[in-house]
C-alpha cells in the first residue's frame, strides 16, 4: 500500500479548537468520496497542547508544530493514478479541495506520497 501525508496549517481565521472541529467536519465529505478516489483508510491526527512539542522541538532546532496530519492509504500508486483518471475520481478530488481551502491554509501545508517501512511493532 501507497500512503499519502498531508502536513496541514490551520488558516489565520480559525483558532485552533475552531479549525479541529472544522476538520472533523471534513470526515464525512472524504468518506462519501473514497469509492470514487478509491481510498482504503483515512485518518485525521490532530496537534495537542503541550509542552512537550517544544521540549521535542528545541534540541532539534525545530519551529512550532503544524496543526495536524492527515494519512490517506491506497491499494497502489496505480490505483491512485487509476481513480484520478475518471470524472467521478477527479471531480471528488476538486470537491475535497474545495472544502479544504475553507479552512486550511494549503500554501503553509505540505502533502506527499509515502510507502511505509515497517521497523518495529509491538515490542
Amino acid at each position: 500500500m501507497i500512503k499519502l501525508v498531508y502536513i496541514v496549517k490551520r488558516r489565520a481565521d480559525f483558532t485552533p479548537e475552531a479549525f479541529y472541529r472544522r476538520r472533523l467536519e471534513h470526515g464525512p465529505l472524504v468518506r462519501s468520496f473514497a469509492k470514487a478516489i478509491r481510498a482504503k483508510r483515512y485518518i485525521q491526527s490532530h496537534t495537542i497542547a503541550t509542552p512537550v512539542n517544544a521540549e521535542m522541538a528545541a534540541p532539534r532546532g525545530m519551529g512550532a508544530p503544524y496543526d495536524g496530519i492527515t494519512e490517506v492509504w491506497w491499494e497502489s500508486l496505480d490505483d491512485l493514478i487509476a481513480a484520478a483518471a475518471t470524472l467521478e475520481g477527479r471531480d471528488a478530488m476538486e470537491k475535497l479541495i474545495e472544502d479544504e481551502r475553507q479552512f486550511i491554509d494549503l500554501a503553509g501545508s505540505y502533502i506527499f506520497m509515502t510507502q511505509e517501512h515497517v521497523i518495529f511493532e509491538g515490542l
